[in-house]
């Protein structure tokens, strides 16, 4: 049984399945039934079936009874608290949890498309590229996570999102020209989300006022914070020299870049171009 998230085993395809896999494996170990469990929980027995198959998203009291039921010293709660964050790194968990409260996320790219706005096919090339040595399955968790960051904007009051984007992300070709074309007419696509505003630095624009992409996350009750990232790990800073020193670079990089609306075009353009 697993005691906290799942390794970089043999993972199944995704974070409910991993859940119903174990929860099937303990029944079996114990040589009970789905309608025990479901007594003892106080759940239908349609509703254990479904969490076994992987159908459904099983509820915390659940994960705890199944912990009772099975004495497994809060591996299930353990399990669906990983899977309710997406499956992330643990170093990336922080940012997850700001993103989510942010009222405002403002965010500079000089690599990638930001994760929040990636294609599937987009993001799966990237795990590929970052994580040569996992399995299919690992990868479609990976990228399942990714996409589950797009819910904040679902939202009834979501985030305004504004995302600066060098023109070497436009440029540079990942998963191929297809995979590109798709990306780019989906970003642009996203750009029409009153909630969410596109700029893109072109070449011509010189050197950056940031070499190295960032992010700055306000939430609704409290003050702007910046992340960053270095390799296999992320920083969060509430200095205020910090991130005023990074809010005057944003508004450098906002200055410098193409108005939305030009972006949004040179977008198109891009993408008409990978897909001829």
């Amino acid at each position: 049984m697993i005691d906290a998230s799942p390794s970089q085993g043999d993972q199944p395809a995704n974070g409910l399945e991993w859940f119903g896999r174990e929860l099937a494996a303990a029944l079996l170990h114990r040589g009970a039934s789905q309608r025990q469990l479901a007594d003892f929980t106080g759940y239908k027995e349609p509703y254990v079936s479904k969490a076994k198959n992987g159908k459904a998203m099983p509820s915390p009291a659940f994960a705890e009874g199944c912990d009772r039921f099975f004495n497994t010293s809060g591996s299930f709660s353990r399990l669906l608290a990983w899977i309710s964050e997406g499956g992330h790194s643990g170093w990336f968990i922080p940012y997850i949890n700001l993103e989510k409260q942010a009222s405002r996320i403002e965010d500079y790219s000089n690599a990638l498309i930001m994760g929040m706005l990636q294609t599937s096919e987009y993001a799966a090339a990237t795990f590929r590229a970052t994580h040569p040595r996992e399995t299919e399955e690992q990868i479609k968790l990976r990228v399942e996570a990714r996409l589950a960051r797009r819910d904040v904007m679902t939202r009834d009051a979501p985030p305004m999102l504004w995302v600066i984007l060098h023109e070497s992300v436009l440029r540079t070709c990942v998963g191929g020209r297809a995979v590109m074309a798709a990306q780019l007419r989906s970003l642009a696509s996203d750009a029409g989300n009153p909630h969410i505003t596109v700029q893109v630095l072109p070449f011509t624009a010189g050197a950056p006022a940031s070499s190295l992409p960032f992010t700055l996350l306000t939430p609704d009750d409290g003050a702007t914070v910046l992340y960053s990232e270095a390799r296999g790990q992320g920083h969060v800073s509430d200095s205020a020299a910090v991130v005023d020193d990074a809010r005057t670079a944003y508004e450098h990089l906002r200055a410098s870049a193409r108005a939305p609306e030009e972006s949004l075009a040179l977008i198109r353009d891009i993408s008409e171009e990978y897909a001829t």
